[in-house]
């Protein structure tokens, strides 16, 4: 470490009062500085764009994360952006560079047989009444890929006030999505019987005059926390190596349904994204579960033992 990098040290330990980790954190970062520029044959106040850029894919190239990277020229940046208040340096040469974008993690979703586990379960020693009402829950989720927020926002019955609602009749579901915008999505059978059996005893525990079509013990509208705790219970119970949370659930509606229509416009419209772009994802999901079925099944996937 050169005086600069000391001196530099020194003033964010000293008058920003970072703290001891954040400083070790730089003091590592800029050790990598010196060690690249030395390697380049120049002092730090030559350093300029370019050979930051150069550094920055030998980082990549070796596997640094972008994220990683990112952070590194954050610290590059600030003490770059200290040499120029002080007069070392004409320009910042990090402040136009950027770390390599990270790819995007693949959601992820349940298999078939987890996902019909989950929905079938019945807790024999359980609660009749919580048990109608998770399955129907799952039902939802799973059968009609809704938002956890669309699912609480349903109520039991149409009205000029309700967000959602679902309607037995017609095998239909209503819901408010993300921008204040609604959509219809079909329910099938399977999600229709789930909810008429927790319709016949919702009224056991909710409040009088409430409107929610899922309510907790004490009466009132589900929260969206309430259900994320209630399917990692359910999963847990009906034997799934994961745990559950509802979104898991619309990825695997979304997965599941590409995978037998192959029509990413019809999923894209029964999820409500605004943009194909989004619903994309699920073909990379898609093409995971079918490599996975190549390398198992196929004789020249085979890796030699």
């Amino acid at each position: 470490m050169d005086s600069l990098t000391e001196r530099y040290l020194e003033h964010v330990r000293v008058e920003k009062r970072l703290a001891a980790r954040t400083v070790e954190l730089y003091a590592l970062d800029l050790k990598r500085l010196s060690d690249h520029a030395a390697q380049a044959g120049l002092a730090l106040t030559q350093v300029q764009t370019a050979h930051v850029r150069r550094w920055v894919a030998q980082m990549h190239a070796a596997g640094r994360s972008g994220r990683g990277i990112a952070l590194i020229l954050s610290g590059w940046r600030g003490f770059y952006a200290w040499l120029g208040r002080h007069g070392l340096v004409q320009s910042n040469p990090v402040q136009d560079v950027r770390a390599p974008k990270a790819p995007k993690p693949l959601p992820k979703a349940l298999g078939v047989d987890d996902s019909v586990r989950l929905a079938d379960y019945v807790n024999e020693d359980g609660d009749p009444w919580l048990d109608a009402r998770d399955a129907a829950i799952v039902e939802l989720l799973y059968g009609c890929g809704l938002r956890v927020g669309e699912l609480v926002g349903l109520d039991a019955a149409a009205g000029p006030a309700a967000r959602g609602w679902v309607d037995l009749q017609s095998g239909e579901a209503h819901v408010l999505g993300k921008g204040g915008k609604r959509r219809t999505v079909p329910v099938g059978s399977k999600a229709l019987e789930a909810l008429a059996r927790w319709l016949a005893v919702r009224g056991h525990g909710a409040r009088e005059g409430s409107a929610a079509l899922f309510v907790g013990r004490r009466g009132t509208r589900l929260t969206a926390q309430a259900i994320w705790q209630r399917l990692q219970r359910r999963s847990l119970m009906a034997g799934l190596a994961t745990p559950v949370h509802p979104h898991m659930l619309r990825h695997s509606f979304a997965s599941h349904l590409l995978q037998s229509s192959g029509d990413l416009r019809a999923v894209q419209e029964l999820l409500g994204h605004a943009n194909i772009t989004t619903t994309q994802v699920y073909t990379r999901l898609d093409f995971q579960h079918l490599a996975k079925a190549y390398d198992a099944a196929h004789p020249r996937a085979r890796r030699k033992p």
